[in-house]
Order: C-alpha cells, then structure tokens, then sequence
C-alpha cells in the first residue's frame, strides 16, 4: 500500500466537515452540502455523477467486484438546548461542535478520505463513494433513488456513528396504524361495542402473535404500541380507537410477511407507512467480517435504522462517533475519533478480498 499521510488527511477532513456543519442541510434541502461534496470531488480530480441532491463517484466498466462507501449529508432540525449556533462549527478542547458533526459527518469526511488515499490502488475491487440525502427521513429522493444506477455491487460500507465498531447486523422497522371500530352511546346505558375494548383484544393478539424462529443474532420480530387515542368525552362511547405500533423486525421474515400475519389475526384494520425498511445481516464468514475479527473490531447488531434498510446487497455499518451524541444539543465528534476512523477504513480496505 502506498504511503499517506494521516495528519493531511485528517486536516483535510476536519476542514471539510466545519464547512459542511456551517451549510445547513436539513433532509430533502441538502443543495449546499451537496454543492461542497463535489466541489472537494472536483478539486481532487474526481470524476461524478449526480441526481437531486445525491452524489457518486464514477467507475470504468471492469469486471472486479464493486465496494460503495456511503454516507449522508442530510441533518435533523437542531432540538432546544443549544449553547451556541448549531451552525458556528466551533473547534474546542480536540473536538468539533456542530449540527451532523457526529451524525453522519464525521464518517462522510472520513470515508471520503479513504477513498481519495485508495482509489488508485491497484486493488482488487472498484471503490464508489457517494454522498446521499434523505437518510434521516428514509426519504425515496436518497440512495434508494441512485442504487439501480449504480450497477452490480458487492458490498456497501455504510458511515455511521458506531465508535468504529462493525455492525453486521440492523434491525429493520415498520409502523402500523391501527383502527378499531365501536358504537357511539351515551356511557349510561351502553350495551354495544366499545372500540376500546376491541383494541384492548387486539393488543392482547399482538402479545400472542409467533413470527417464527428467533434470529440467533437480532433476537426476536418485537411490537410495541406507543400511541392510543380514542374518545371525546368521559360519557359517550368512543366510535373508533386509534393506535400506532412500533415494530421491529429480524432477517428471518420479511416486513410485508409479518404485516399480513397481523392483518390476519387482527379484527381491526391494520396498515403500514411502509414495508421498505427490512432488516439486514452479513454473514460472520463474510471476508469484512473476518478482516474485523483480525484487527480486534467488536461486532455488534443495530437497533438504529440506516441506510442499510433500503441496501439489497450485503452491508456493514462502521464509522466514527457515538450514537448517543446523534440529534443532541451541542452535538459533536472528536477529532482523533475522525483521525482513528479514517486509518480503520484504510486498513479494513486495504486487507479485503472479495
């Protein structure tokens, strides 16, 4: 492997990242932040492509394996609780302060390091790098709108906080809207159908409900009702009981499998926002897999959604940071955390074998 420099290149990132935190990039309004992806693409003689505010690298057509490197530019709104500017990108006591600078900044301007270090190796893979939108809302416009243009890939090393531990694993999620339907009746002399009581039964169901075998890794497909609303006043009966469930689910059954299985034992309507967030899971005998066991990288399952959700193809999650400090007031990543980061990549780059 030819030799770099780590001190440059972790100037280089840190110097990106204050500016990307400085260009606010709330999800489906990342223009400026793409603007600065490119710009620091073109600079370094990188050729791209693009599609709404979505950026990649370009590959020749050849016939190695292909390895994407990804991570989001998109922030969440700054939450209350800020002790300046989640914009000012102050640089204080080894670490950076700032809107995305831990949630995904830091491992876009590291992953972006290792790709300019090794894309002209002679390795035995094409890297792809890109820099997508929507992650936070698991918007359609993000990298789901750019996979089918990427062509065959291999592996995609997706950039998130994990205090550059390897996710090999990430739950997947969905949310049901649930409806239960009564009889409107003064409270007194009610003898019919109380849609809460219909709810009830069906929150009894869902306790009940076997999805199959418990993943040996991610554990078991988990329901949680986190939202009820029903009712208007303390003597009329309620005509309907709304309820929202968190659900989240293992490799092992597919969202629209498990949707139907609830439509079925349910009496009330069931509806999802969506089926398109599965779970994910490489197997341990994946080279990166193996290459993490040799390098002393603790491997672990996601609770957290990423962009792996919407991944057809087998993929990891590594980057530095902390996902506790993601959406908090004051959010921010050390710089040695960037600098460990960036050299983590490279090693875990330069070992693979696809």
């Amino acid at each position: 492997m030819k030799q770099y420099n780590i001190n440059n290149l972790t100037e280089h990132a840190v110097d990106l990242l204050k500016r990307l935190i400085k260009a606010p990039s709330y999800s489906g309004k990342e223009e400026m932040a793409a603007k600065l992806i490119k710009n620091d693409l073109e600079s370094n003689g990188v050729r791209f492509l693009e599609k709404g505010n979505n950026t990649w690298t370009y590959v020749a057509k050849s016939d190695k394996p292909k390895i994407l490197l990804n991570s989001h530019i998109d922030t969440v709104f700054p939450c209350s609780g800020w002790q300046q500017s989640p914009f000012a990108a102050v640089e204080e006591d080894g670490k950076i302060i700032g809107l995305g600078a831990n949630d995904a900044g830091g491992a876009l301007v590291s992953l972006l390091m290792a790709y300019y270090t090794l894309k002209d190796m002679d390795l035995d893979f094409d890297l792809i790098f890109s820099a997508t939108a929507e992650e936070e809302i698991t918007g359609a416009m993000g990298i789901e709108s750019i996979l089918p243009l990427l062509g065959n890939v291999d592996l995609a090393i997706v950039g998130e906080p994990t205090s550059m531990k390897l996710a090999t694993g990430e739950k997947g999620l969905m949310v049901f809207d649930i409806k239960s339907e009564g009889e409107v009746c003064h409270a007194a002399h009610f003898q019919g159908q109380n849609a809460i009581d219909h709810a009830i039964a069906d929150i009894q169901k869902l306790k009940q409900i076997n999805f199959g075998d418990q993943h040996a890794k991610m554990g078991a497909t988990k329901l949680s009702v986190t939202q009820i609303l029903a009712g208007k006043q303390h003597n009329v009966t309620p005509e309907e009981c709304c309820m929202v469930v968190d659900v989240r689910t293992n490799e092992l059954i597919s969202n629209k499998k498990i949707l139907k299985i609830v439509q079925k034992e349910l009496e009330s309507k069931v509806t999802a926002r969506s089926t398109r967030l599965n779970a994910s899971f490489i197997d341990k005998k994946h080279p990166i897999v193996q290459i993490a066991n040799d390098l002393e990288i603790e491997c672990f399952i996601s609770n957290t959604i990423s962009d792996q959700a919407v991944i057809p193809f087998p993929s990891v999650k590594i980057g530095p940071g902390d996902s506790l400090r993601s959406h908090t007031a004051d959010e921010f990543i050390y710089i040695d955390e960037i600098k460990h980061g960036i050299e983590t990549y490279i090693k875990i780059l330069s070992k693979l074998k696809l």
